[in-house]
């Protein structure tokens, strides 16, 4: 796992084959940004040599937070604890990183409301603009769009009600899954904590490298998350979000700058640091999950699984009787 400080890009440009040939690549340092410039441009040049001598690469690198091979997390590092790094990602919330400690997500599908609330709130401004027309026809038009709107509310009412039944359903599902995991593993320890959208598992027991078969195996066997289990082969490490997504918050503006890619002159910008401010105080009064319960051998505890699970707990506040964000 790398988590770098400082972030740059390089451009390279040739003519080749009668062609104009350009290649762009983002380099990295811990140290500098002149050693992030540096790294960009060995990058960039041997990634010409390489493109010009037949190897099918791309010419450009994606501007993003993590997920593309060969390119480390780019986020905001707010926090580093050894190995263990706190980052800041691209939509503001806060993502513990760890490159040994098994971390694994299993979302459920979200419930089919949108459209419903979207009815509900469409129906109530007709009939607002309906009783503000005052024309001769508004006792029709009001009375219809009444009838609407109590149609759309029984349907909330009904789709709350099904959705709520049906994470339960889905819950206990995972949850079964995970026993029988343990049955087969029972030398494993892996506590359960539920979150906004699904559950997080976390094993105590030892620790392990994202490319472990046995990751690939308890992946499988939990139906995690697939872009989850992809972002952990790619960046060689595991993850959890600490802190409540902003929108569940009453987070109405996005983290300034919007964009994905970190770089370090971002840090201290005004627009930036007030959004920090506000979400800190829109935050404190939810948690980003909630401890279920532990499976497995509970005896068996990791040294550093146990550092990893007091920080998560603590930043997450999984004990705490607050909503999920």
């Amino acid at each position: 796992m790398i988590v770098p400080e400082y972030w740059a890009e390089a451009r390279r440009e040739v003519r080749h084959n009668r062609r104009q040939l350009i290649v762009r690549r983002f380099g990295w340092s811990d140290d500098s940004v002149a050693a992030a410039q540096a790294h960009a441009d060995a990058r960039a040049q041997e990634a010409l040599h390489a493109i010009a001598a037949g190897q099918s690469l791309p010419r450009q690198e994606r501007r993003t937070n993590y997920g593309v091979e060969g390119v480390p997390i780019r986020e905001q590092i707010v926090e580093r604890h050894g190995d263990i790094v706190i980052t800041r990602n691209s939509y503001g919330a806060l993502c513990l990183n760890t490159p040994d400690v098994l971390f694994a997500d299993i979302d459920h599908r979200p419930a089919p409301s949108g459209c419903v609330l979207s009815t509900l709130l469409a129906c109530v401004l007709w009939a607002g603009v309906a009783i503000a027309a005052g024309n001769a026809w508004n006792w029709v038009v009001g009375v219809t769009a009444a009838s609407a709107v109590l149609i759309a509310v029984n349907a909330v009412v009904l789709a709350v009600k099904n959705a709520n039944h049906r994470d339960a359903q889905l819950e206990a599902r995972a949850l079964a899954r995970v026993e029988q995991f343990i049955r087969q593993h029972p030398d494993w320890h892996l506590r359960a904590y539920r979150t906004p959208a699904g559950l997080r598992l976390l094993a105590m027991h030892a620790t392990f490298s994202a490319h472990d078969p046995v990751v690939q195996r308890l992946f499988e066997a939990l139906q995690t998350d697939a872009l989850y289990a992809r972002m952990c082969r790619l960046q060689h490490c595991f993850r959890a979000r600490l802190t409540p997504k902003p929108w569940r918050v009453g987070m109405r503006r996005r983290i300034r700058p919007p964009v994905a890619a970190w770089s370090a002159e971002q840090a201290f910008l005004p627009g930036r640091l007030q959004w920090i401010a506000d979400y800190a105080h829109k935050t404190q009064g939810h948690a980003a999950c909630r401890f279920l319960r532990a499976y497995g051998d509970e005896r068996r505890v990791d040294a550093k699984a146990e550092a990893v699970r007091a920080l998560h707990d603590r930043v997450a506040r999984a004990y705490d009787a607050l909503p999920l964000g």
